[in-house]
């Protein structure tokens, strides 16, 4: 894995379940993955040494992994938002193509417009 995609990855786990952490490993992750500090920079931040960041990092990532394993918020929201656009493409493409006094044209702006609320939701 790219170190680009290991950092989103970790944000978006982050996002996700940052408030299941201790206060120290939430702190350590966001400065870490979010601000893009250093373990260095963090060390001297917290003014503790720069392995114990190491291992509070390494401690937090091993956490949001099984968090992600067992309750799987973040596949799920992936899932959601692929399904979700195209649902919404699926609808313009039948309003579009059947023209706009139709039925199906009526239908695909419903779903539009339901498929609008569901995403409010989230």
């Amino acid at each position: 894995m790219a170190d680009t995609q290991k950092d989103l990855r970790f944000s978006r786990l982050l996002d996700y379940y940052g408030e299941l952490l201790t206060d120290k490993q939430r702190d350590f992750m966001d400065l870490y993955y979010n601000e893009d500090f250093s373990l260095a920079e963090i060390s001297e931040h917290e003014n503790i040494t720069r392995q114990g960041v190491r291992d509070g990092i390494k401690h937090a990532e091993q956490r949001l992994l099984e968090f992600e394993e067992k309750l799987g918020l973040v596949e799920k929201s992936e899932v959601y938002y692929a399904l979700n656009s195209k649902v919404t493409a699926l609808a313009e493409d039948i309003r579009i193509k059947s023209g706009s006094r139709s039925a199906a044209a009526e239908n695909a702006s419903e779903i539009e417009r339901l498929m609008k609320k569901y995403r409010d939701l989230f």
